[in-house]
């Protein structure tokens, strides 16, 4: 804590004698996982590092977020309050706005549309080729985010912690996700993360309001981006989205190439939080969440 104060002394003075609130301060062996994000007084959001990795996680978030505001002004970003490189942080104004996971059961299927049409919107626009080209001429060379677990890691390692009557339902699934993504896809700026923690919402009117955590943008494909959707979501509101999506961009979602990306981030997350000895965050099972796959494969007819 001290240290940050000395950090905030130095990017933001008036905040630095303020009440912080911190998350994520525990300590960690792995410099990978030394960040952590702090509210002070209330109304600012500071994200900050200790080790290098994060560090220039959050430069590059920096960077991306001031190319994207010229380059994409419709895209609904943070408000930045201060940001620097030496110390590293990122301070942005706390908006009024809650995590898409807090509202999306209050949405009815007279508010699909809308937020529907939302959602289609930012990733539309973050999608767009122009988007791409400036940030590359700005920035060089950018990551490419990916899924956490490839399917032969998934195939290895993911027997033990489902049900024998599923082990050969996954083995096949990663077959066929494999085929599904045998061709690459069409490359475009993605936010590489964009689940429902990270897109906030409105909680009177349902409209998206902010997105946030841009630390793992990158290249990759259209499909990559809505890979979170089909669970975050559910299968009505996905299949909205996607109709909206390609009605703005012009152009067709390969929702065989989503859902293989679905399968591999699902599955891949169970398993590294297994192996971290870390629950899955609604405290069920890896074999449950092969169920849930199971039913949104079925309600859309894409496993064949």
């Amino acid at each position: 804590m001290d240290a940050l104060r000395a950090a905030l002394r130095t990017v933001a003075p008036d905040l630095a004698g303020g009440t912080i609130v911190p998350r994520g301060l525990e300590p960690s062996d792995d410099p990978q996982w030394c960040a952590a994000t702090a509210v002070v007084d209330g109304r600012f959001v500071v994200k900050f590092a200790w080790a290098e990795p994060p560090a220039l996680r959050i430069c590059h978030q920096v960077g991306l977020m001031e190319t994207l505001r010229l380059a994409a002004p419709r895209l609904p970003l943070p408000d930045v309050v201060a940001a620097a490189r030496d110390p590293a942080m990122l301070i942005t104004r706390r908006a009024a706005a809650v995590p898409f996971f807090d509202v999306r059961h209050s949405i009815t299927p007279a508010d699909r549309p809308a937020v529907a049409a939302d959602l289609a919107a930012t990733l539309a626009a973050l999608h767009d080729p122009e988007v791409l080209q400036a940030v590359s001429e700005a920035m060089g060379p950018l990551p490419e985010p990916t899924a956490y677990a490839s399917t032969d890691a998934l195939r290895a390692g993911l027997g033990p912690l489902i049900r024998p009557d599923q082990r050969d339902r996954m083995v096949a699934w990663c077959d066929w996700a494999d085929r599904a993504l045998a061709a690459p896809g069409r490359t475009v700026l993605v936010h590489g993360d964009f689940h429902g923690d990270n897109h906030l919402w409105d909680p009177e009117s349902l409209r998206l309001r902010l997105v946030v955590d841009w630390e793992t943008a990158g290249t990759g494909e259209p499909e990559f981006d809505l890979r979170c959707l089909p669970g975050d979501c559910g299968i009505e509101l996905f299949a909205a989205t996607v109709t909206a999506y390609e009605q703005l961009s012009g152009m067709r979602v390969d929702v065989d190439r989503v859902m293989a990306w679905h399968l591999r981030t699902v599955l891949g997350d169970a398993l590294w939080r297994a192996g971290a000895g870390v629950s899955l965050p609604d405290h069920r099972t890896p074999a449950q969440w092969v169920d849930d796959l199971d039913a949104r494969f079925t309600a859309l007819g894409t496993f064949r």
